[in-house]
C-alpha cells in the first residue's frame, strides 16, 4: 500500500531519518517497521520564531520502497551519425550534445575555452595575478559560467520543459539525490567541475566530439542558409545545423553578428552590485537566532524585492556560505559574481542587488550602438569599475551604510573577494539609473529585514553579467527567422536564466535542428 502524505516537523523534533520515521509512524498509525519513506520534497519554514520542516512522502506501508528514478537515460553510439554542430560547451551545450546521444545523432562541440582541469590555471592567474584570459575565465571554457559557480537549480521555467528530467540527468552524471528533494536544490563549486568532466566523458564514449580551444570567428552564409564556421581565424568547417549557445558574455559573438547584419534585438537586463555580509548576520536575521545557527540548519539565505521609480531593485544568485568572484572576460574591466560550496561554510554571504534596465527608455544615450546598445552600457561600467578598483582586478567597495548616506569609508570590512577591494565612492560613481534606486532599494531592505542595513556590510561593484543585453530573434522552430541553420539557444541568446532552464531549452533547439535531417 503507497500513501502521499504531507508532514511539518519542529526543529526541536527534527533528527535522524529514523526520527522522521517514528513520526511518520504515529502520524498513520501503524507501526515504524512496516514502513519505507521516500522523500519528495523537503523545505524549512523560517518565517516565525519556531522553525519547521515540511515534508512531502511517499511512504510504503508493508511493501519495499523501490528506488527507480522516473528517467532512464539510453544514449546511442552516434560516431558514424549524422553531425550536430554546437557552439558553446556550458549548460545549453552540454544539455544539446547528451540529447543528441539520445536522439541518434552525433554532436561536435566547438568550445573557446579549455577543459576543467585546466581552466583551474588561469581561474588562479585572475584571482593572484590580476591576469585575465579572454577565452579562460569565470565565464568560458568547459560547463560556461556554470562550471565554477554555485550550481544553484532554482527555475521558474516549469512551462519550457521538463525540470525532473535535468534534475536526474544530473545525478546521473554524479549530482546527489537530494536535489530531486530539496526546495532550493544546490550543487556547489566544488562538486560542478566533475560533474560536467562525466558529461564530457559520455559524449566522447559514444562518439561525439568536443573541441576545447576552438572559438568561432566567423559564419559563411549562402542564400541566407548557414554553410559553414570559420574555427580561430583560419580553419572552415561546413555545417548542416548549428546551435548556437555561446552564452550571455560572448560578445565577439554579438558583434560578429551586428557586423553581418544578421538580426540581433537589445534585451531589458539587470546590473547593480555585489552585497557581502557576515553569515552569522543573516543567519541570526532569518532563523531568529542570536547565537550560532542550529547544526541542522543550512547557511541562511534571503531573497528580496522592491519597486524603485517604476524599476525593480532585487536580489539575485543569493550565495549564503559563499564567496565573491573575479569574472571579468577581457583586461580593463572588472566584474563580480558570487558562488558557494557545497556545504555553503563558508563565513559569508553574498548577493548581487540589481536594478531592472529596460532597453527602451533607459538607453537613449547609447542608441547610436543599435542593438548593442546594453552591451555598450555594460562595457562603460564595467571600465568605470577597473579605474576606481586600481586598474587592476582589485574591486571598489563601499560600507553599505556609507553607500546609502552618501559617504566615502575609511575603511572596508574583511572580504572573501581574493582580489582585495578598494574604498571607492560607488554613491557617485554609479549612474543615477542605479544608483539612486540601489540607495532606496537598501534602505527598504533594511526595514524587510531588521539587521540587513548595517555597517558590517560592503557592496562590491560591478555585478553586470546578470542575462545577456543582447536577444537573437528565432521563429517558431527556433531558428533564426534569417539565417537558415541557426538555432539561437540558451542564455546568450536571450531563452534561459539559469542551469536548468539553459539545459531545457539546449533539448529543445536540438529537438527543433533535427526535425528536417
Amino acid at each position: 500500500m503507497i500513501r502521499n502524505i504531507q508532514l511539518r516537523i519542529n526543529l526541536k523534533e527534527e533528527g535522524t531519518p529514523d526520527g522522521l520515521k517514528i513520526k511518520t509512524a504515529k502520524y498513520l498509525g501503524v507501526s515504524e517497521n512496516d514502513i519505507e519513506i521516500k522523500v519528495q520534497r523537503k523545505s524549512i519554514d523560517a518565517r516565525k520564531p519556531d522553525i519547521y520542516f515540511n515534508y512531502k512522502l511517499e511512504v510504503y506501508i508493508n511493501e519495499p520502497r523501490p528506488n527507480k528514478h522516473t528517467y532512464n537515460f539510453q544514449y546511442k553510439d552516434v560516431s558514424k551519425a549524422k553531425p550536430i554542430h554546437i557552439i558553446g560547451f556550458g549548460p545549453a551545450g552540454m544539455w544539446a550534445a547528451l540529447r543528441c546521444l539520445e536522439l541518434g545523432y552525433k554532436p561536435i562541440i566547438l568550445e573557446r575555452g579549455k577543459n576543467v582541469q585546466e581552466r583551474r590555471r588561469d581561474l588562479k592567474a585572475i584571482n593572484q595575478d590580476h591576469i585575465v584570459n579572454e577565452d579562460s575565465n569565470y565565464c568560458f571554457g568547459e560547463g560556461g559560467a556554470g562550471t565554477y559557480s554555485d550550481g544553484k537549480l532554482y527555475t521558474r521555467s516549469l512551462k519550457r520543459g521538463d525540470v525532473r528530467r535535468i534534475f536526474e540527468s544530473l545525478v546521473h552524471h554524479g549530482a546527489t539525490d537530494e536535489i530531486l528533494i530539496d526546495a532550493h536544490p544546490h550543487i556547489g563549486t566544488n562538486k560542478l567541475p566533475k560533474l560536467v568532466q562525466n558529461i564530457r566523458e559520455t559524449i566522447i564514449a559514444k562518439g561525439g566530439e568536443v573541441l576545447f580551444n576552438t572559438k568561432v570567428s566567423d559564419f559563411i552564409i549562402e542564400g541566407n542558409k548557414l554553410k559553414s564556421i570559420v574555427l580561430n581565424d583560419s580553419q572552415q568547417m561546413d555545417v548542416q545545423r548549428v546551435i548556437l549557445a555561446t552564452g550571455h558574455s560572448a560578445r565577439d559573438i554579438f558583434q560578429l553578428l551586428h557586423k553581418k547584419k544578421i538580426a540581433l534585438q537589445a534585451k531589458s537586463f539587470a546590473m547593480g552590485v555585489r552585497v557581502e555580509h557576515p553569515q552569522q548576520i543573516i543567519d541570526s536575521i532569518q532563523y531568529h537566532c542570536s547565537g550560532e545557527r542550529h547544526e541542522l540548519l543550512p547557511a541562511a539565505s534571503y531573497s528580496l524585492v522592491h519597486q524603485a521609480k517604476e524599476r525593480g531593485v532585487y536580489s539575485f544568485c543569493m550565495c549564503p556560505g559563499g564567496f565573491i568572484v573575479p569574472a571579468a572576460t577581457a583586461p580593463g574591466e572588472v566584474v563580480v559574481n558570487g558562488m558557494s560550496p557545497s556545504k555553503r561554510n563558508n563565513l559569508y554571504a553574498n548577493s548581487g542587488i540589481v536594478v531592472e534596465i529596460n532597453a527602451e527608455k533607459d538607453l537613449y544615450k547609447y542608441d547610436k550602438f543599435g542593438a548593442l546598445k546594453g552591451l555598450e552600457f555594460q562595457k562603460d561600467l564595467e571600465r568605470l569599475a577597473f579605474t576606481s578598483g586600481g586598474r587592476s582586478q582589485v574591486a571598489p567597495a563601499q560600507r553599505l551604510t556609507d553607500f546609502v548616506e552618501g559617504n566615502l569609508s575609511a575603511d572596508l570590512n574583511p572580504t572573501s573577494y581574493q582580489p582585495g577591494l578598494n574604498s571607492a565612492p560607488l554613491h557617485s560613481l554609479l549612474p543615477k539609473l542605479i544608483g539612486s534606486r540601489l540607495r532606496t532599494g537598501f534602505a527598504a531592505f533594511g526595514k524587510k529585514m531588521k539587521g540587513y542595513y548595517t555597517a558590517q556590510a560592503n557592496i562590491v561593484g560591478v555585478e553586470s553579467r546578470t542575462s545577456s543585453p543582447v536577444s537573437i530573434p528565432r521563429n517558431e522552430l527556433l531558428e533564426h527567422p534569417e539565417i537558415k541553420g541557426l538555432f539561437p539557444c540558451g542564455e546568450g541568446a536571450g531563452y534561459a536564466g539559469g542551469i536548468v532552464s539553459a539545459a531545457m531549452d539546449g533539448e529543445r533547439c536540438v529537438e527543433a535542428a533535427i526535425a528536417g535531417l
